[in-house]
């Protein structure tokens, strides 16, 4: 359980979050955007000529967080269920006699804490949004250094063939600006929610639809056309859009930490003093890596819970709402915590490409088995082709044996087996999809522009 005054000041929730993030998500801002709700419907009240103006500026002026204990409204709700029964009753007694009447006026307890979340989820988005900006710039560069940077591709956790590290890094980059542009979608159909006890807002009368358009207008939140109870799509969209950034992250992670095993050492995390063991003194572990690799197998259960919690009966959910709260303020901290380090991984991320040649080479050319058998298909057939390049893969030198099978020299030179055996000249469309991937992260990145 995460405490009441920050998530990440306990010992082990700083390690999955970031405080910038979890500033928007921690109870003392829960409180605040429930009386920002509060606030936003004594307004539109007025506006609709429901509320004395006297009574909604009264209200407007008790809505201050520092009115109110989060931890004692916290042990209050467990006789109602939910915080917003409590808050309300302090509320309602904050305020001059006259405006009383007026507090709370056509909601429901799920109205304010449904908006609530809309308005902290979009808080915490607006904060993380940052990080994730900073990360998808420094994959465009390590894209674009390292774009004929080569490296041995490695499929089922064997080498393959050649690439590049600036097309791993475009793969990073394209999932990272996805997610983005998702996030941005979800986050701006965040709506308000006002629909009073069952949905049809006739404690407002004829007056209600205005009501909630201006509620969710003074919240600066999308309306929705009709209350969303028990309909939680944006919610819905919200967690799947947290859980592709994550499954982004840990992808990046998980590439990362591979690459820098001892035994492969083609990148080492930046950040001196970081990644050291206590009892090892010449470790250097990923930290980074490890902990938004940790953050990504976390997110799944919480998206499922989310998706199982949508199925809701009737006009208000016994369950299924209540469910909700915990897991999106988890996932929203888990993807607070996985765009900052992310952030910093890629910036300080050290490639050694002396390094990626090496282990390119250290099957003596077998990876560029395919290219070998494909310039020999022309004359023998595929599956000959194939075949006979098996075969000298086999043997302890492939070059040598290449060069001593004279089913392959009577179609090949010498200088033709060196040639498929460069690995720069069987990168494919590797640099074009490059290309590719910094243009269409350029074109994504609306929230905000200026992905370079």
């Amino acid at each position: 359980m995460r405490p009441s005054s920050s998530p990440s000041d306990g010992l082990l929730s700083g390690l999955s979050g970031n405080p910038e993030v979890d500033a928007e998500l921690d109870d003392p801002a829960l409180l605040r955007a429930l009386l920002d709700a509060e606030a936003a419907l004594a307004r539109a009240g007025a506006d609709a000529g429901l509320v004395p103006a006297p009574a909604a500026d009264a209200i407007v002026t008790a809505c201050h967080p520092g009115r109110y204990d989060p931890a004692a409204l916290g042990r209050a709700a467990d006789a109602a269920g939910n915080p917003v029964v409590p808050l309300v009753r302090e509320l309602t007694a904050a305020v001059p006699a006259p405006a009383r009447p007026w507090v709370h006026l056509g909601a429901t307890s799920q109205d304010i804490l449904d908006t609530a979340l809309s308005l902290l989820a979009v808080r915490a988005l607006d904060a993380l949004r940052r990080h994730l900006d900073t990360a998808v710039d420094a994959a465009v560069r390590l894209a674009d250094t390292h774009r004929h940077t080569v490296l041995v591709a490695r499929t089922l956790g064997q080498q393959a063939a050649p690439t590049t590290f600036g097309l791993k890094a475009a793969g990073w980059l394209t999932g990272l600006a996805q997610a983005r542009d998702r996030l941005r979608q979800a986050g701006d159909g965040q709506p308000a929610q006002l629909g009073g006890a069952v949905g049809t807002l006739a404690a407002l009368g004829p007056a209600g639809p205005d009501v909630a358009a201006r509620y969710a207008a003074h919240l600066g939140l999308p309306a929705s056309a009709l209350p969303w109870h028990t309909r939680r799509q944006p919610r819905l969209d919200l967690a799947a859009a947290l859980g592709g950034l994550l499954a982004a992250t840990g992808k990046v992670a998980l590439d990362v930490g591979l690459l820098a095993q001892t035994e492969v050492g083609e990148v080492t995390e930046g950040g001196g003093g970081r990644g050291g063991s206590s009892a090892m003194p010449h470790k250097r572990n990923p930290v980074d890596a490890i902990l938004i690799g940790a953050a990504a197998r976390r997110g799944p259960g919480l998206v499922a819970t989310l998706f199982a919690a949508a199925v809701q009966e009737h006009e208000r959910a016994a369950g299924g709402w209540h469910a909700e709260w915990e897991p999106l303020r988890d996932l929203l901290h888990l993807a607070g915590g996985v765009t900052a380090r992310s952030a910093r991984l890629l910036t300080g991320l050290r490639v050694d490409p002396a390094r990626m040649r090496a282990n390119l080479d250290a099957t003596g050319g077998r990876v560029l088995a395919e290219a070998v058998a494909a310039r020999l298909a022309p004359a023998v057939g595929r599956d000959v082709a194939h075949d006979l390049v098996a075969r000298a893969a086999a043997a302890p030198a492939f070059r040598a044996a290449l060069l001593a099978d004279p089913q392959i020299r009577a179609h090949l030179s010498g200088a033709e087996i060196d040639e498929a055996l460069d690995p720069h000249r069987w990168l494919g469309s590797a640099g074009r999809f490059v290309d590719a991937a910094r243009a269409a992260a350029r074109q994504a990145g609306t929230w905000p522009p200026g992905c370079p």
